[in-house]
């Protein structure tokens, strides 16, 4: 398909954790226009994260604004949306007035944490495990909306009433999108929220009896290349655009990196640090503490993932920005880590919300160690580098054992993939080749492409294939026992930050 005859045109929204971002993509898989706007964080109380949901769709709807301005294309042009979005992020409101009946609970939130050891002591977690492929944690969607129904003043009646709908942030979108007329998720998204049975694919009443949902106020589970609805009624766009491509944002990753076989693998850094590996048409449940979860459903077809997560990855460079000053920006931190040969005996643990795969320690508070009169800026920044590198080899070491296999290649994606320093960090731990396509925004491409392909844009999964490129390779360069020397040091600090 050519780019000069009739010209086809995606747009691309990806509601992130910090901002939102809207891509403008052509039949060629090219950007031609990007814009992202950033959004408040709330934090009310120690270990709470909230989004205004009015500020947020602002946000999306400067986005798409700036990247339609950019791309110099009329919105009449567009064929098709795809919507990728974080994932365990849970909305409530009135269907009715549209109106939030509270702020976003935000995937970092750990204000579940005891009803999640209540459930853990009442022996239910083997039972969610083997349901859901997750694990008791408030990470989930589940929690969070016991949370808003026990919480909200009547908003358990009225929920109970079908007066109230709940959603993850494609949901939510997908509902503004077309004022109203849409209810639904797609199932990698629903597959995060504790209340879907991962081999059907559809909600569990057992799940839902659990956590005490009613089922008329969530949305409908749908695949996640499909027709879903069209716009209507929303500011930024024209009415009658198809919505057709939805996705978690690890999934869509996954699937923009052209993962479409069992065995490969992608880490995306972002906020957090997110490592997916494709398993096929049957889930593994992991024995090393890691999360089963549907990569995604194309037609009658879904295909699973491991997965392991990291809660804090880029959030730790904003952290030593905002929390620290140590940076004015966070591309600095590579310069500023780059000033000392190596880390100095400096260890950083960054589990600022607790932490994820494999340790699943939600009380876990972040660390630094080995300081000493010698120790300056550019340690911390080299120990904020690897302790992100870390994180992510702990989650690789658990999978391999999962697979029996160890990995070839880890694909790579996300703002901080840019940051040379850490990519070769990265190579060095995990003693396998990293590889970063031409095109990092591989999160809002996967579900541009699952849009494309819904609307008939690409035809098929090979020709998306051909048109992944590659922009550079890292490999280890560190010793054997360089790396055992510091795996050693590392484990000993994650062991503090429990004490």
């Amino acid at each position: 398909m050519t780019a000069n005859t009739n010209p086809q045109y995606v747009l691309a929204i990806d509601q992130g954790t910090t901002g939102s971002t809207a891509l403008i993509i052509n039949e060629n898989m090219q950007v031609l226009g990007r814009a992202n706007y950033e959004f408040t964080q709330h934090f009310p109380q120690l270990g709470w994260v909230e989004h205004d949901l009015e500020e947020l769709l602002s946000s999306v709807h400067k986005a798409i604004q700036g990247a339609i301005a950019q791309a110099q294309i009329k919105a009449e042009e567009i064929k098709a949306i795809g919507i990728t979005n974080q994932r365990e992020t849970i909305a409530l409101w009135d269907r009715a007035s549209h109106t939030p009946l509270h702020r976003a609970i935000v995937w970092q939130c750990r204000r579940t944490s005891q009803y999640c050891q209540e459930l853990k002591q009442a022996g239910h977690e083997a039972r969610v495990r083997e349901l859901t492929g997750l694990c008791l944690d408030p990470y989930f969607s589940g929690t969070k909306m016991n949370w808003l129904l026990e919480k909200v003043e009547g908003a358990r009646d009225r929920a109970e009433a079908g007066e109230l709908a709940f959603g993850t942030m494609d949901s939510y979108l997908l509902w503004k999108l077309t004022n109203g007329m849409v209810h639904a998720t797609d199932i990698s998204n629903a597959s995060r929220t504790l209340l879907m049975d991962l081999k059907s694919g559809a909600w569990s009443d057992e799940l839902l009896e659990l956590f005490n949902i009613p089922r008329s106020s969530l949305p409908e589970i749908r695949s996640n290349s499909e027709v879903y609805g069209y716009t209507q009624n929303f500011a930024s766009l024209p009415d009658g655009i198809p919505i057709a491509g939805m996705a978690g944002d690890q999934q869509a990753a996954l699937f923009g990196q052209a993962c479409f076989n069992k065995g490969e693998a992608k880490c995306t850094y972002g906020t957090g640090a997110f490592l997916l590996m494709n398993t096929g048409n049957a889930p593994i449940y992991s024995q090393h503490g890691l999360l089963s979860t549907v990569a995604w459903k194309l037609g009658n077809q879904t295909t699973y993932a491991l997965e392991g997560s990291a809660f804090i990855a880029g959030a730790a460079v904003q952290w030593l920005r905002d929390g620290l000053g140590l940076v004015n920006s966070a591309p600095e931190i590579e310069k500023l880590a780059l000033e000392v040969e190596d880390n100095g005996g400096v260890y950083f643990v960054p589990a600022l919300t607790g932490l994820g795969a494999p340790h699943w320690n939600a009380e876990a508070r972040g660390l630094i160690c080995g300081l000493t009169r010698g120790s300056n800026k550019g340690h911390i920044a080299r120990a904020t580098l690897e302790g992100i590198a870390h994180q992510n080899d702990d989650i690789l070491t658990a999978m391999t054992a999962d697979l029996g296999a160890k990995l070839q290649v880890l694909k790579v994606d996300g703002g901080a993939s840019a940051n040379q320093l850490l990519m070769q960090i990265q190579a060095d731990l995990l003693g396998c080749e990293i590889i970063r396509p031409t095109m990092l925004e591989t999160t809002a491409l996967g579900s541009g492409i699952m849009a494309g392909l819904a609307v008939g844009i690409w035809t098929d999964l090979s020709e998306v294939s051909a048109r992944w490129s590659i922009a550079a390779r890292f490999t280890r360069q560190a010793t054997e026992s360089q790396i055992n020397d510091r795996r050693r040091a590392w484990q000993e600090a994650v062991r503090k930050t429990a004490q």
